[in-house]
Protein backbone atom coordinates (compact mmCIF):
# COMPACT_ATOMS: atom_id res chain seq x y z
CA UNK A 1 0.00 0.00 0.00
CA UNK A 2 1.41 3.43 -0.96
CA UNK A 3 0.23 7.12 0.10
CA UNK A 4 -0.57 9.45 -2.69
CA UNK A 5 1.89 11.54 -1.57
CA UNK A 6 4.54 8.70 -1.51
CA UNK A 7 7.14 9.51 -3.48
CA UNK A 8 7.84 7.05 -5.85
CA UNK A 9 11.26 5.09 -5.41
CA UNK A 10 14.01 3.89 -8.05
CA UNK A 11 13.82 0.30 -8.53
CA UNK A 12 17.80 -1.33 -8.76
CA UNK A 13 17.83 -0.41 -12.06
CA UNK A 14 17.83 3.50 -10.95
CA UNK A 15 14.31 4.31 -12.98
CA UNK A 16 11.29 5.23 -11.30
CA UNK A 17 7.88 3.67 -12.14
CA UNK A 18 6.97 6.92 -14.70
CA UNK A 19 10.63 6.62 -16.30
CA UNK A 20 9.57 3.35 -18.44
CA UNK A 21 8.15 4.27 -22.01
CA UNK A 22 6.27 1.57 -21.66
CA UNK A 23 2.52 2.08 -21.00
CA UNK A 24 1.22 0.30 -17.93
CA UNK A 25 -1.53 -2.14 -19.00
CA UNK A 26 -4.82 -1.89 -17.01
CA UNK A 27 -7.11 -5.29 -17.07
CA UNK A 28 -9.44 -4.05 -13.83
CA UNK A 29 -13.15 -3.60 -14.18
CA UNK A 30 -13.50 -5.14 -17.81
CA UNK A 31 -17.35 -5.35 -18.70
CA UNK A 32 -19.15 -6.42 -22.25
CA UNK A 33 -21.59 -3.29 -22.87
CA UNK A 34 -23.57 -2.18 -25.87
CA UNK A 35 -21.52 0.66 -26.02
CA UNK A 36 -18.87 -0.74 -25.83
CA UNK A 37 -19.80 -3.19 -29.14
CA UNK A 38 -20.85 0.45 -30.65
CA UNK A 39 -17.27 2.19 -29.89
CA UNK A 40 -15.31 -1.09 -31.74
CA UNK A 41 -18.00 -1.30 -34.43
CA UNK A 42 -17.25 2.79 -35.54
CA UNK A 43 -13.80 3.05 -34.45
CA UNK A 44 -12.89 0.14 -37.01
CA UNK A 45 -14.75 1.32 -40.00
CA UNK A 46 -11.37 2.89 -41.72
CA UNK A 47 -9.96 -0.46 -41.56
CA UNK A 48 -12.96 -2.69 -42.62
CA UNK A 49 -12.68 -0.25 -45.71
CA UNK A 50 -9.40 -1.75 -46.01
CA UNK A 51 -10.23 -5.23 -45.62
CA UNK A 52 -12.89 -5.36 -48.48
CA UNK A 53 -10.71 -4.08 -50.69
CA UNK A 54 -8.58 -7.46 -49.87
CA UNK A 55 -12.08 -9.08 -49.88
CA UNK A 56 -12.62 -8.12 -53.64
CA UNK A 57 -9.12 -9.70 -54.24
CA UNK A 58 -10.10 -12.83 -52.41
CA UNK A 59 -13.20 -12.56 -54.50
CA UNK A 60 -11.56 -12.82 -57.58
CA UNK A 61 -9.73 -15.40 -56.90
CA UNK A 62 -12.34 -17.76 -55.77
CA UNK A 63 -13.84 -17.57 -59.43
CA UNK A 64 -10.92 -18.33 -60.85
CA UNK A 65 -10.40 -21.60 -58.79
CA UNK A 66 -14.08 -22.21 -59.86
CA UNK A 67 -16.47 -21.55 -56.57
CA UNK A 68 -19.67 -19.89 -57.12
CA UNK A 69 -20.86 -16.81 -55.22
CA UNK A 70 -22.43 -18.74 -52.48
CA UNK A 71 -19.71 -21.04 -51.89
CA UNK A 72 -17.07 -18.08 -51.68
CA UNK A 73 -19.47 -16.28 -49.57
CA UNK A 74 -20.19 -19.11 -46.99
CA UNK A 75 -16.34 -19.61 -46.93
CA UNK A 76 -15.61 -15.73 -46.28
CA UNK A 77 -18.82 -16.43 -43.20
CA UNK A 78 -17.48 -19.13 -41.40
CA UNK A 79 -13.79 -18.82 -41.77
CA UNK A 80 -13.14 -15.08 -41.54
CA UNK A 81 -9.21 -15.29 -42.60
CA UNK A 82 -8.24 -13.78 -45.31
CA UNK A 83 -4.51 -15.04 -45.78
CA UNK A 84 -5.74 -18.79 -45.28
CA UNK A 85 -8.35 -18.54 -47.61
CA UNK A 86 -6.60 -17.12 -50.51
CA UNK A 87 -4.25 -19.80 -49.97
CA UNK A 88 -6.78 -22.14 -49.93
CA UNK A 89 -8.18 -21.32 -53.08
CA UNK A 90 -4.32 -20.68 -54.63
CA UNK A 91 -4.22 -24.70 -53.63
CA UNK A 92 -7.50 -25.67 -55.60
CA UNK A 93 -7.68 -28.49 -57.81
CA UNK A 94 -9.72 -31.37 -58.83
CA UNK A 95 -9.34 -33.50 -56.83
CA UNK A 96 -8.98 -31.07 -53.65
CA UNK A 97 -5.66 -32.02 -51.54
CA UNK A 98 -7.63 -31.58 -48.50
CA UNK A 99 -4.42 -32.74 -46.46
CA UNK A 100 -2.38 -29.92 -48.18
CA UNK A 101 -5.10 -27.28 -47.26
CA UNK A 102 -5.84 -28.00 -43.87
CA UNK A 103 -2.12 -28.36 -42.99
CA UNK A 104 -1.19 -25.24 -44.65
CA UNK A 105 -4.10 -23.10 -43.24
CA UNK A 106 -3.60 -24.52 -39.91
CA UNK A 107 0.16 -23.09 -40.39
CA UNK A 108 -0.90 -19.68 -41.03
CA UNK A 109 -3.92 -19.86 -38.36
CA UNK A 110 -1.66 -21.14 -35.33
CA UNK A 111 -0.82 -17.15 -34.92
CA UNK A 112 -4.45 -16.60 -33.76
CA UNK A 113 -3.66 -18.70 -30.54
CA UNK A 114 -1.03 -16.38 -29.58
CA UNK A 115 -3.32 -13.32 -30.66
CA UNK A 116 -5.74 -15.16 -28.07
CA UNK A 117 -3.40 -15.51 -25.08
CA UNK A 118 -2.57 -11.67 -25.97
CA UNK A 119 -6.25 -11.41 -24.75
CA UNK A 120 -6.56 -13.43 -21.91
CA UNK A 121 -5.60 -10.70 -19.21
CA UNK A 122 -9.00 -9.34 -19.98
CA UNK A 123 -11.29 -11.98 -21.24
CA UNK A 124 -10.90 -14.11 -18.19
CA UNK A 125 -13.35 -11.65 -16.88
CA UNK A 126 -15.65 -12.03 -19.34
CA UNK A 127 -18.59 -15.12 -19.72
CA UNK A 128 -17.47 -17.88 -22.58
CA UNK A 129 -19.90 -17.03 -24.87
CA UNK A 130 -18.73 -13.01 -24.51
CA UNK A 131 -15.39 -13.95 -24.92
CA UNK A 132 -15.98 -16.78 -27.40
CA UNK A 133 -18.18 -15.18 -29.43
CA UNK A 134 -15.79 -12.57 -29.88
CA UNK A 135 -12.70 -14.74 -30.57
CA UNK A 136 -14.86 -16.14 -33.21
CA UNK A 137 -14.43 -12.47 -35.20
CA UNK A 138 -11.43 -12.13 -34.35
CA UNK A 139 -8.87 -10.93 -37.33
CA UNK A 140 -5.55 -9.67 -37.38
CA UNK A 141 -6.67 -5.42 -37.76
CA UNK A 142 -9.41 -5.48 -35.08
CA UNK A 143 -7.64 -7.41 -32.65
CA UNK A 144 -4.53 -4.77 -33.25
CA UNK A 145 -7.14 -1.91 -32.59
CA UNK A 146 -8.85 -3.86 -29.35
CA UNK A 147 -5.64 -4.45 -27.95
CA UNK A 148 -4.66 -0.70 -28.12
CA UNK A 149 -8.39 -0.17 -26.88
CA UNK A 150 -8.00 -2.38 -23.45
CA UNK A 151 -3.95 -1.05 -23.13
CA UNK A 152 -5.25 2.00 -22.74
CA UNK A 153 -7.64 1.36 -19.83
CA UNK A 154 -11.03 1.61 -21.01
CA UNK A 155 -12.56 -1.71 -20.04
CA UNK A 156 -14.53 -2.28 -22.96
CA UNK A 157 -14.55 -6.21 -22.91
CA UNK A 158 -16.98 -6.02 -25.88
CA UNK A 159 -14.74 -3.90 -28.62
CA UNK A 160 -13.50 -6.99 -30.11
CA UNK A 161 -17.14 -8.02 -31.03
CA UNK A 162 -18.12 -4.68 -32.19
CA UNK A 163 -14.97 -4.60 -34.58
CA UNK A 164 -15.65 -7.78 -35.54
CA UNK A 165 -19.10 -7.31 -37.03
CA UNK A 166 -17.35 -4.26 -38.97
CA UNK A 167 -14.45 -6.72 -40.37
CA UNK A 168 -17.06 -9.43 -41.08
CA UNK A 169 -19.67 -7.38 -42.46
CA UNK A 170 -17.16 -5.45 -45.20
CA UNK A 171 -15.45 -9.04 -45.58
CA UNK A 172 -18.10 -11.10 -46.62
CA UNK A 173 -19.97 -8.39 -48.36
CA UNK A 174 -16.17 -7.41 -50.33
CA UNK A 175 -16.20 -10.99 -51.17
CA UNK A 176 -20.07 -11.46 -53.31
CA UNK A 177 -18.55 -8.41 -54.73
CA UNK A 178 -15.15 -9.87 -55.75
CA UNK A 179 -16.86 -13.25 -57.04
CA UNK A 180 -19.74 -11.52 -58.93
CA UNK A 181 -17.57 -9.35 -60.75
CA UNK A 182 -14.52 -11.86 -61.23
CA UNK A 183 -14.74 -12.40 -64.40
CA UNK A 184 -14.92 -8.44 -65.28
CA UNK A 185 -11.73 -7.79 -62.92
CA UNK A 186 -9.24 -10.30 -63.99
CA UNK A 187 -6.17 -10.36 -62.17
CA UNK A 188 -6.37 -8.11 -59.20
CA UNK A 189 -2.78 -7.10 -59.28
CA UNK A 190 -3.29 -5.10 -62.51
CA UNK A 191 -4.92 -2.36 -60.08
CA UNK A 192 -2.94 -2.82 -57.16
CA UNK A 193 -5.51 -4.33 -54.84
CA UNK A 194 -2.98 -6.92 -53.47
CA UNK A 195 -1.30 -4.22 -52.23
CA UNK A 196 -4.42 -3.15 -50.03
CA UNK A 197 -3.54 -5.72 -46.93
CA UNK A 198 -0.05 -4.69 -46.92
CA UNK A 199 -1.25 -0.79 -46.74
CA UNK A 200 -3.81 -1.99 -43.90
CA UNK A 201 -0.96 -3.50 -41.83
CA UNK A 202 1.55 -0.93 -41.90
CA UNK A 203 -1.15 1.91 -40.61
CA UNK A 204 -1.76 -0.91 -37.89
CA UNK A 205 1.97 -1.08 -37.08
CA UNK A 206 1.62 2.66 -36.73
CA UNK A 207 -0.94 2.64 -34.18
CA UNK A 208 0.87 -0.41 -32.35
CA UNK A 209 4.27 1.60 -32.08
CA UNK A 210 4.84 2.46 -28.46
CA UNK A 211 8.25 3.74 -28.31
CA UNK A 212 11.73 1.92 -29.09
CA UNK A 213 11.14 -1.26 -26.96
CA UNK A 214 8.83 -2.02 -29.47
CA UNK A 215 11.32 -2.11 -32.11
CA UNK A 216 13.03 -5.49 -30.28
CA UNK A 217 10.41 -7.85 -31.17
CA UNK A 218 9.36 -6.65 -34.37
CA UNK A 219 13.10 -6.82 -35.88
CA UNK A 220 12.91 -10.34 -34.25
CA UNK A 221 9.75 -10.98 -35.64
CA UNK A 222 10.89 -9.87 -39.11
CA UNK A 223 14.27 -11.93 -39.33
CA UNK A 224 12.82 -15.11 -38.27
CA UNK A 225 10.41 -14.59 -40.92
CA UNK A 226 12.64 -13.80 -43.84
CA UNK A 227 14.75 -16.65 -42.28
CA UNK A 228 11.53 -19.14 -42.53
CA UNK A 229 10.41 -18.04 -45.57
CA UNK A 230 13.43 -18.73 -47.36
CA UNK A 231 14.44 -22.19 -45.97
CA UNK A 232 11.11 -23.76 -44.94
CA UNK A 233 8.22 -23.63 -47.73
CA UNK A 234 4.78 -23.18 -46.79
CA UNK A 235 3.39 -20.10 -44.84
CA UNK A 236 5.29 -21.01 -41.93
CA UNK A 237 7.39 -17.80 -41.63
CA UNK A 238 3.91 -16.46 -40.06
CA UNK A 239 3.79 -18.73 -37.06
CA UNK A 240 7.27 -19.00 -36.37
CA UNK A 241 7.87 -14.89 -36.87
CA UNK A 242 5.21 -14.81 -34.03
CA UNK A 243 6.62 -17.37 -31.85
CA UNK A 244 10.09 -15.94 -31.62
CA UNK A 245 9.13 -12.42 -30.96
CA UNK A 246 6.80 -13.70 -27.92
CA UNK A 247 9.61 -15.41 -26.72
CA UNK A 248 12.03 -12.68 -26.70
CA UNK A 249 9.31 -10.36 -25.16
CA UNK A 250 9.16 -13.52 -22.08
CA UNK A 251 12.90 -13.40 -21.81
CA UNK A 252 12.85 -9.52 -21.56
CA UNK A 253 10.13 -8.82 -19.11
CA UNK A 254 11.15 -12.19 -17.12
Amino acid sequence: MTDENTTPTADRTGTTPEATDTPETETDGVSFTRRGVRVGFYTTLPIAFGVAGYGIAFGVLATQAGLSVAEAALMSATVVAGASQIVAVELWADPIPVATILLTTAAINLRYSLMGAALQPWFRQLSATQAYGSLFLMADENWALTMRDLRSGSGRGAFLFGSGIAVWTFWVGSTVLGTAAGGVIGDPATYGIDFILAAVFVALAVELWEGRSTLVPWVVALGTALLTAAFLPGRWYILLGGIAAAAVEVVRHE
